[in-house]
């Protein structure tokens, strides 16, 4: 099968189209792929280290302003209908089978002109509430695949809509632990907790962990793997140690960390932000987490998302407004010397999970492809 993906931005809307990816590999070996991207996100670097070998095409395009008399939203308009040519004339050279888009404003003209070209579409929200572009892209494409159970009613005008999951749980279930113990230099029963702040970091977990740090020592029998985020690291490495008087022994900083399905399968505890992918990945894994919803994002979706969780049991959401480097401390702690809340944690967050997203995601793009 020959499938183009769409999706950037972010790593979130990236990595669920390589698990597709790697799925669709693993049940028709000779399936090929075509990946369409901004060139000002994270995608394209994301897929060049995928090991996928998909070629890399760019479309510009930029989202709405929430003012719609903004000068901007002209602009976009104009951006998206270039956007729609550049897209129609890259798929009417390439001739895929089917389109899938993950997310990000880039999928909206890739996924319109497959829809306009007759070519089977599948968009996958990965949030439990929808973005604009799919909301947009719903009236057009074969088929809505949702992450979240009960947001199926949230596209009201899509001709289909499924439930999968989100296919980079898939992923996670396949990582090794071990091998990611290992490249911290760590032994194999370390008690692991994981900072992060999404892929480019964030900089209102990094202050709290510049103050948290002189506290890890309180819990002496825990690592904790702090990623500040490539842009974040120097300034907030050298902020730590000025806190801590010194780097504590269990406790690493890194600008980023490229293996972390491995890490992530490792780990006792992740704190976060409150992004769709990490969700799966976490649900998938029967991890518990600290989450920490970013309140920049369109129509506050992170907080829908930690809060879906949070409510079942397999998560603490604390609020950004909320978030201080005692307030974080007081939680991992409660967390982590509490057996028996960690083991009630970890079997809520695994209940949520769907393990095998990614094969259903493939199941309905074979359906419509064999429709078409």
């Amino acid at each position: 099968m020959r499938i183009v993906f769409s999706g950037g931005g972010t790593g979130g809307h990236v990595y669920p189209a390589l698990a597709i990816g790697e799925q669709c590999l693993s049940d028709q070996p000779r399936s090929e792929f075509l990946y369409i991207g901004t060139s000002s996100g994270l995608e394209r670097d994301i897929v060049a280290r995928s090991g996928l070998n998909m070629p890399f095409e760019a479309v510009e395009i930029t989202g709405f302003r929430r003012k719609l008399a903004s000068l901007d939203n002209v602009k976009t308009v104009v951006r998206f209908l270039r956007g729609v040519q550049r897209a129609k004339g890259i798929l009417k050279q390439y001739r895929p089978d089917a389109v899938v888009g993950t997310g990000g404003y880039v999928c909206g003209p890739v996924l319109f002109a497959a829809a306009r070209l007759g070519i089977p579409t599948l968009i996958h929200e990965q949030n439990a509430l929808p973005g604009l572009t799919n909301r947009f892209l719903s009236r057009y494409v074969d088929t809505v695949a949702v992450s979240f159970r009960g947001t199926e009613g949230k596209f009201p005008h899509a001709g289909r809509v499924v439930y999968t999951g989100n296919p980079r749980a898939t992923s996670m279930v396949k990582a090794d632990k071990t091998k990611g113990l290992a490249s911290l230099g760590l032994p194999q029963d370390a008690q692991l907790v994981i900072v992060v702040g999404g892929s480019r970091g964030a900089k209102a977990i990094n202050e709290a962990m510049i103050e948290l740090a002189p506290l890890v020592k309180g819990l002496p029998g825990t690592h904790f793997v702090f990623g500040t985020g490539q842009s974040y690291y120097d300034s907030t490495s050298a902020r730590i140690v000025e806190a801590a008087g010194a780097l504590p022994d269990n406790l690493q900083v890194l600008p980023y960390i490229h293996n972390m399905p491995e890490v992530l399968a490792a780990s006792k505890l992740i704190v976060n932000r409150a992004g769709a992918s990490l969700m799966a990945e976490i649900t998938a894994l029967g991890i518990p987490s600290i989450l920490i919803p970013s309140p920049n994002v369109t129509d506050n979706h992170q907080e829908h998302n930690a809060r879906s969780l949070a409510d079942e049991g397999g998560s603490v959401m604390l609020l950004e407004k909320d978030l201080s480097g005692s307030a974080l401390f007081d939680q991992i702690n409660k967390i982590m010397t509490d057996p028996l809340r960690w083991e009630h944690m970890a079997k809520q967050s695994a209940r949520m999970g769907q393990r095998d997203s990614a094969s259903l995601v493939v199941q309905e793009l074979n359906r419509i492809v064999r429709k078409s």
